[in-house]
């Protein structure tokens, strides 16, 4: 009696490696070698995806701090006020604001420096 053999169920899973490697450099033509390429680029994916929201925040406030100084603040003293005087913008926009509308930003400063 003949007996089964897996070749397209392993080939399919060796091909379905070398696809997820694409563009990837090195020796990947090796399935073992694709594979643990693979497993990396996901754990390195899992991480950079929480670094990520740290990278922004940092960008964020790097950003409003550059603006907050043009408006004779320091980014503490302008976070404290902007808390004390009970605004409730976000970094993110604030530093949107910073960004796009320097106007209005300083209308922003203004209104935190007269609640001081």
């Amino acid at each position: 009696m003949s007996h089964a053999s897996n070749g397209p169920k392993t080939r399919a899973r060796r091909k379905k490696y070398r696809k997820l490697v694409k563009g990837f450099w090195g020796r990947i033509k090796n399935y073992r070698q694709a594979r643990e390429r693979v497993f990396r680029s996901w754990k390195y994916a899992w991480f950079h995806r929480r670094r990520r929201k740290r990278d922004f925040r940092s960008l964020w406030i790097t950003r409003i701090s550059a603006a907050v100084r043009q408006n004779g603040l320091t980014y503490s003293q302008f976070i404290h006020l902007l808390n004390k005087a009970k605004i409730e913008l976000n970094r993110k926009s604030l530093a949107e604001l910073a960004v796009r509308d320097a106007k209005a930003f300083s209308r922003v400063v203004e209104a935190v420096k007269a609640a001081k």
